[in-house]
């Protein structure tokens, strides 16, 4: 299909997806001063990655977007990949732009070398080149996501990754897919490139269900379904076999508010919680007003008896 226009726009949102989809990463790592749980190994791929998408974008001209995308792909990968070994390993400033700065000139180098010569190749009909690119692109992008994988595999969860930016990576692949179905000429390898990682993100949303949500989930369940329990615990009355329960003290609120103006009295063995827990579960409340009605009883009791 040759539809410019639908390319552009697509290639632009593609573009925007991946030049955002780091920086929930980013955020993340800073605010809790860690990185524990995210691999600086692919980190570094998607960074190297970048290099031969962007010369195989360049060089098949594709939409601007899409030439962009590579770059910033490259940026905020070794923006990512630094932060690694900045709070993990407690590398100062200094040290960490002194190590990837020059990482970042040779891999902008390389990739101007390579648009250059491949351009070259290109005009004398040589095609191998670019299919090089775009087998090598698609292999460390997936290699990337891979290498989350075993990390998935060893610990049983996904950790340490923003699902949000799983969300927009993946979103970035989708129109970058589209994008390219929408060029001049639909070109395969470009396909296979963006549709790999995609499809990799799919995998990693489906362990995300399976360790993290679906456990939540039962967590949950289960805690709801034992504060009703909880809350359905009768109090015996005196005399009339009904069920009594102390005034102002609701069954039904899963947690009741401790009234800290009550002094402590003892009643019957049984005392009033610390004035310092202030949330406490209804039945504690039942038990607190059962232990008052045996202590006002047994208090009638023995001024009878006195008489």
């Amino acid at each position: 299909m040759d539809v410019p226009v639908a390319a552009n726009v697509l290639g632009t949102m593609g573009a925007v997806c991946w030049s955002v989809q780091l920086i929930p990463q980013i955020v993340i790592n800073y605010r809790r001063h860690n990185t524990i749980g995210l691999q600086p190994t692919m980190m570094m791929l998607w960074a190297s990655a970048g290099v031969p998408l962007g010369v195989y974008n360049i060089v098949e001209n594709f939409n601007v977007a899409l030439q962009i995308q590579p770059q910033l792909l490259t940026f905020l990968s070794l923006i990512t990949w630094i932060q690694c070994f900045y709070y993990e390993r407690n590398w100062s400033v200094p040290r960490a732009l002194v190590v990837v700065t020059p990482i970042a000139c040779i891999m902008g180098g390389i990739q101007a070398a390579l648009i250059i010569a491949l351009r070259i190749a290109k005009d004398r009909g040589l095609q191998w080149p670019m299919t090089l690119m775009a087998v090598l692109s698609a292999a460390l992008l997936a290699a990337g996501v891979l290498r989350h994988y075993w990390d998935i595999y060893v610990h049983r969860t996904v950790r340490g990754i923003s699902f949000l930016f799983i969300g927009i990576d993946a979103a970035g692949d989708v129109f970058s897919l589209v994008s390219v179905l929408f060029q001049p000429t639909p070109d395969v390898l470009g396909l296979v490139i963006y549709g790999t990682e995609l499809i990799l993100w799919i995998g990693v949303f489906a362990c995300g269900g399976y360790y993290n949500l679906a456990p939540w989930i039962r967590k949950r369940l289960e805690k709801r379904k034992s504060s009703s329990s909880r809350s359905m615990v009768p109090c015996q009355g005196s005399g009339s076999g009904g069920e009594e329960v102390n005034p102002g003290i609701s069954t039904n609120d899963p947690i009741a508010l401790h009234d800290l103006s009550r002094s402590t009295p003892v009643y019957s063995g049984s005392s009033v919680p610390s004035s310092t827990s202030v949330f406490r579960t209804p039945s504690g409340e039942l038990d607190f007003a059962r232990a008052r009605t045996a202590g006002a009883r047994s208090s009638h009791d023995e001024g009878n008896s006195t008489e």
